[in-house]
């Protein structure tokens, strides 16, 4: 760590460099030995990712009890699934996809057992917590209170940049679509942080 913090100019370049591909090759190691039924390594796996999957689900969700639930069922997922994991990806985006779609799944779930929702959940997130102001004090807040659709586009693009391509592929819609909710998004978000005084 020393020599990273003394380095200057291509030297530190050269050390940055050769410093994530030392993460990256020692996490294709656990790769490889957690596919071969090794806990302990997808352990280590879950230790390095955990906290980034968990911050998807919650943005997804607004809901902390359901990015917990859904973060574990996407580990859960991955484990079931890792044989399947072939390298054409980053190992944290092909995670990013199996929470995504714990986190969709767990929504078409709900939607199916409360009927009587249904027709408000475009307009209002599932993000408030009882006993909740009103008021926004962050920017995160405000993202809580887009509609549901709008809400994942953003935090796929604009949080955690995936293309709209990339988006569209985990949300299963259209590219077209994912530009449009975007588009939505940004425009509530400006609207939300104007009403309550920002400058934006």
């Amino acid at each position: 760590m020393a020599a990273l913090l003394t380095a200057t100019g291509s030297d530190y370049s050269q050390s940055m460099a050769s410093a994530t591909a030392d993460i990256v090759a020692e996490e294709d190691v656990l790769i490889r030995r957690a596919k071969r039924s090794d806990a302990r390594a997808f352990e280590a796996l879950y230790r390095v990712h955990v906290d980034k999957v968990y911050g998807l689900c919650l943005r997804m969700t607004g809901n902390v009890s359901e990015a917990e639930d859904c973060t574990q069922e996407a580990f859960i997922q991955a484990w079931n699934k890792l044989d399947r994991f072939r390298g054409d990806s980053a190992f944290s985006t092909w995670l990013h996809r199996i929470a995504v779609n714990a986190v969709l799944g767990r929504i078409r779930k709900s939607k199916r057992e409360q009927d009587r929702i249904q027709a408000v959940a475009d307009t209002r997130p599932a993000a408030l917590e009882t006993g909740d102001s009103g008021e926004l004090r962050d920017l995160a807040q405000a993202v809580d209170r887009l509609p549901e659709g709008a809400r994942h586009v953003f935090v796929l693009h604009a949080v955690y940049g995936y293309s709209h391509d990339e988006a569209a592929a985990m949300l299963g819609i259209a590219t077209g679509t994912s530009k449009a909710q975007l588009h939505r998004a940004r425009k509530l978000l400006a609207q939300q942080l104007e009403e309550q005084g920002f400058e934006v």
